[in-house]
């Protein structure tokens, strides 16, 4: 996942209101989300890396939910990291409340690659980073994090923010297509506003868009996940095929806890 921008607690109906984009290369296998392994945790909705076996974002039937990214930063080196989407799958399946589970994977997060995690349930949403091992509890608000720490103003991302308050600001119902909309926007930074985080100029401009598409790598889904005060909870992903910027799937599970 590289990019998640979302507002919390600001709207009249929807506790969370998450929009994403999922990038990685194409060559990479993928399941797309669906009840995991639903002989074991059918209460558990999520994509599947079928590489390394995790995944990026998913949501539970009692409105537990987890995000992560990438840090990007190629100076960071690690031998033979676990696999980063273990730890969203990891905070699904467990009961511990989201700062516990987050202290208790503090302990070991030097051994990961870089990461940025989003954890929530009902009451509380934190955000943690093991570049710099902060824990910090989210405000209300409309925030964003990409392959930086939590809003780091990197150009798409505070794109990314300002078109999510304009879609939760309209008049009338939320349009969830309004949400998908956002996510693709395909317009590179301008060259004096790109990051530098230490990649070849080049893919510096290819991934500074908010939809990322080039001959290898590229957005390869697209999440919404609703949540209602009531717990209501709704999850849709569509999914982009490499070499063709129209979605050619989409799902969607609705879960009440």
């Amino acid at each position: 996942m590289c990019l998640i921008t979302f507002a919390y607690k600001v709207h009249p109906e929807y506790r969370l209101i998450l929009a994403s984009n999922r990038d990685e290369f194409y060559a990479r296998p993928t399941r797309k989300a669906k009840p995991w392994f639903p002989e074991d945790l059918p209460h558990i909705i999520a994509g599947k890396d079928l590489e390394a076996g995790g995944t990026w974002m998913g949501v539970s039937k009692n409105a537990r939910w987890a995000a992560l990214t990438n840090y990007r930063d190629p100076s960071w080196e690690v031998t033979n990291p676990p696999s980063r989407g273990q730890i969203v799958l990891d905070y699904l399946k467990n009961t511990m409340n989201p700062e516990s589970f987050l202290e208790k994977l503090d302990e070991n997060a030097k051994k990961y690659a870089g990461f940025n995690v989003l954890v929530g349930d009902h009451d509380n949403l934190f955000h943690y980073s093991n570049y710099d091992q902060q824990l910090s509890m989210i405000e209300p608000g409309v925030h964003g994090v990409s392959n930086a720490l939590l809003d780091t103003p990197w150009p798409k991302l505070n794109e990314a923010k300002e078109a999510l308050k304009s879609v939760i600001n309209k008049p009338g119902k939320l349009n969830k297509n309004d949400l998908f909309n956002l996510l693709r926007d395909s317009s590179p930074a301008l060259d004096e506003h790109l990051p530098k985080t230490g990649i070849p100029y080049e893919w510096e401009k290819a991934v500074s868009s908010i939809f990322i598409r080039t001959k290898t790598y590229g957005t390869r889904c697209s999440t919404v996940l609703l949540i209602k005060h009531n717990g209501e909870v709704e999850f849709t992903e569509r999914r982009f095929n490499g070499d063709n910027d129209e979605f050619f799937d989409e799902n969607t599970y609705s879960l009440q806890s």
